[in-house]
């Protein structure tokens, strides 16, 4: 029998190496987790930076190194803070392994392409779209809840799937969970602090570079500024600069990576070659542990074979091709109103010749 207490290491091109425990490498193992290896990080991004092919795979296991250098670094400068959140003196064992759980499993719902396809959602009971997080959630309740529960290691935990679950999509009420949940989705977070190094890497920009070194020595909690609110995330004096080259970086990365124009326009044909292979143009649900079988079967590979075939309809063809739809014309990032009418003009004119119109607003 292996030793459960075991550590093994990943080379990461961003990291090195990053360590992972027996308990990690046997949810790895787990195939809805090798899935992740057939999912591209950045979708359609390789038609504009070849070197854009890495996967949520490696992603979500940097995603959980960064994780856990945040984490730390809050623990050793956050004693007082941390106490009162009930932990006493010492590393808070529990918490960090339940953090390092959800970082490593929070993307494992993306669907295929990535951001690419999270259009296909169906709507759920708020009459809102399903976002990723929710598949994710309902993943780990429904295929991780036996390799979470019952690992070894677990035994000093007593972690359950349900209270990772909790942690990814934010239902959680325990006081200190929604404190560390900030390390998962949050304005500086693990995600963001991991996607902006590695798709720079890959992409063989610089645009997503910054002292990511000393905004993790930095980070530490903040005091709650009313008694009933709880400790948030925050940087000393001496990360400001960092956290700043934080925010830029992920400017640029929009401006010039993620919204490039060619990008836009081939992320808009895998949506809609992906609506022509889907039964009904959407995804399953995330309702049921049957339709999640059915969703977590689409995957990367899936559509590229379905679009070879021909079954994308014009949009794979044009994927084929590389004959991607043309700008036309864009606004400038805050538009005033006279822009606003000029661009309303080009649309008026061109009729129904105008394919597609995209907004940037997550950027």
């Amino acid at each position: 029998m292996s030793d459960p207490h075991r550590k093994h290491v990943i080379r990461c091109p961003v990291y090195g190496f990053i360590s992972i425990t027996d308990w990690e490498r046997e949810i790895i193992s787990q195939p809805w987790f090798q899935r992740l290896r057939r999912i591209r990080q950045l979708a359609g991004t390789d038609y504009v930076y070849p070197g854009a092919t890495h996967t949520r795979f490696e992603h979500s296991l940097g995603v959980m190194h960064m994780a856990t250098l945040l984490f730390d670094s809050i623990a050793n400068h956050s004693k007082d803070i941390l106490k009162e959140l009930g932990y006493e003196d010492g590393e808070p064992k529990r918490p960090k392994a339940l953090v390092r759980l959800a970082a490593l499993l929070h993307d494992i719902g993306h669907a295929p392409f990535s951001h690419a396809g999270e259009d296909l959602f169906p709507a759920c009971h708020c009459g809102k779209r399903y976002k990723h997080e929710h598949y994710s959630a309902a993943v780990v309740r429904y295929f991780f809840a036996d390799v979470i529960k019952n690992h070894p290691l677990n035994n000093e935990y007593r972690i359950s799937a349900e209270e990772v679950a909790g942690l990814l999509e934010g239902s959680t009420e325990a006081k200190a969970d929604i404190f560390w949940r900030d390390l998962i989705v949050g304005q500086m977070d693990a995600d963001r602090m991991d996607y902006l190094l590695r798709d720079s890497l890959h992409a063989g920009v610089n645009y997503g570079r910054y002292d990511w070194h000393r905004l993790v020595h930095t980070m530490q909690a903040v005091p709650p500024g009313k008694e009933d609110e709880n400790p948030s995330l925050g940087v000393s004096e001496g990360g400001w600069h960092a956290a700043e080259g934080l925010i830029l970086a992920r400017y640029f990365m929009f401006t010039q990576v993620y919204f490039h124009k060619t990008r836009v326009a081939f992320g808009h044909h895998l949506q809609r070659a992906m609506a022509e292979i889907l039964p009904g143009k959407q995804f399953p649900s995330p309702k049921t542990k049957k339709d999640l079988e059915a969703y977590l079967r689409y995957d990367d590979w899936h559509i590229l074979g379905q679009i070879s075939e021909g079954k994308g309809g014009e949009h794979g063809q044009r994927i084929l091709n590389r004959n991607h739809f043309r700008k036309i014309e864009q606004t400038s990032e805050t538009p005033d109103p006279s822009e606003l009418a000029e661009f309303s003009q080009y649309k008026d004119a061109l009729g129904s010749l105008l394919a597609t119109e995209e907004h940037a607003d997550k950027s």
